[in-house]
């Protein structure tokens, strides 16, 4: 099967399966402020993607191209969308558009739709540096994702089954290239212990990529013969996956996705630690059913409501935001706690 098969099966996929809804914010409940000492206009939602400043702490996140004129059009459309909002986006894996000059256009309609904005880059951990060079000169990127799918790749039909060094080719890219780096899971989650290995060859961000948004398991399994059922339930949940990051300390810039629809979904997630905050299929689904005017109105309405949620917690920017008393219970509450992850801090601060 070609790339541009592949990646199009993906979308329709995607867009049959939905969203699981099991990125666990259910969680996660605010403590009401009764006196929150703010205004909705002093509320700013500017904040950091590692080293990227941006005007919004929400961003869409990597999802196609490679796959002709079909995905061609979803990119410049998702382009369009994130100008209006001066939003950051991500492209997906860019390797098709190294494999086939021809997909290159797939991709660098983002960057002539939004000329001056924050587009992040994508390859998978087999990239070598070079490939990584060549991926952010294509669409003069202002990051690269380096994008992790094990999980998916074991499913996938034709997909790889060889992991060996992929950390130190991570490693080479990061010391090689002059953009920030961000390591991307595709929606099974990050551990601690995947993070620290990171910390430890100089990545200062990653996208923890939770379970409970697209199921990129039950994608690969519905264009297998045999399904791999038991792939379907596995991962870490997105609100898990956030707060295993933040345990890592505080040099580390945290992108938190994985299931994430709604402000309240936004806000518990940057509640929990994340700097910001990445949705892909959420979007893609209104993109295609609605059109792009219905993908910006959606996207106004999330911002608009986001503000709201910061005005009732008397948080005044995302730093605020992070800093808001929580209370954590349920199946996440479980997870911590097993995993000698204090949760009393959180509703203690």
């Amino acid at each position: 099967m070609s790339r541009s098969k592949r990646k199009w099966d993906h979308i329709r996929f995607a867009l049959a399966n939905g969203q699981e809804r099991t990125a666990r914010f259910e969680d996660i409940a605010f403590i009401h402020q009764s006196l929150p000492d703010v205004s909705l206009d002093q509320v700013k939602l500017d904040t950091k993607i590692g080293e990227l400043s941006v005007s919004s702490p929400i961003f869409i996140n990597a999802m196609t191209g490679g796959g002709g004129d079909r995905t061609l059009q979803i990119n410049r459309d998702l382009a369009i969308a994130a100008r209006n909002m001066g939003m950051a986006i991500s492209v997906g894996s860019q390797m098709a558009a190294l494999k086939d000059p021809a997909e290159a256009k797939t991709y660098q309609v983002v960057r002539e739709e939004y000329p001056n904005g924050v587009i992040i880059g994508n390859l998978g951990s087999e990239a070598t540096s070079d490939q990584a060079k060549a991926a952010i000169d294509m669409i003069d990127a202002n990051a690269l994702q380096i994008h992790l799918n094990v999980i998916q790749e074991l499913t996938m039909p034709e997909g790889d089954r060889d992991f060996s060094f992929a950390l130190q080719r991570i490693e080479k890219i990061v010391s090689d290239t002059n953009v920030p780096i961000i390591v991307k899971e595709v929606g099974f989650g990050m551990s601690k212990e995947t993070i620290a290995k990171l910390l430890s060859i100089g990545v200062t961000a990653v996208d923890v990529g939770g379970f409970g948004g697209t199921n990129f398991a039950k994608i690969e399994n519905n264009r297998r013969e045999s399904s791999l059922a038991f792939f379907n339930d596995w991962g870490i949940p997105t609100s898990v996956s956030i707060v295993e990051a933040k345990t890592m300390g505080s040099g580390l810039s945290v992108l938190g996705s994985g299931g994430i629809q709604t402000s309240l979904d936004i806000a518990k997630a940057i509640s929990l630690g994340a700097d910001a905050v990445g949705a892909a299929g959420h979007f893609l689904k209104i993109l295609m059913k609605e059109g792009v005017e219905a993908l910006i109105e959606e996207l106004q309405f999330i911002h608009d409501e986001l503000a709201i949620i910061m005005t009732a917690l008397g948080a005044r920017n995302i730093a605020d935001l992070q800093q808001v008393p929580i209370i954590i219970s349920g199946k996440t509450h479980h997870w911590l706690s097993e995993r000698n992850i204090d949760t009393k801090k959180y509703s203690q601060r």
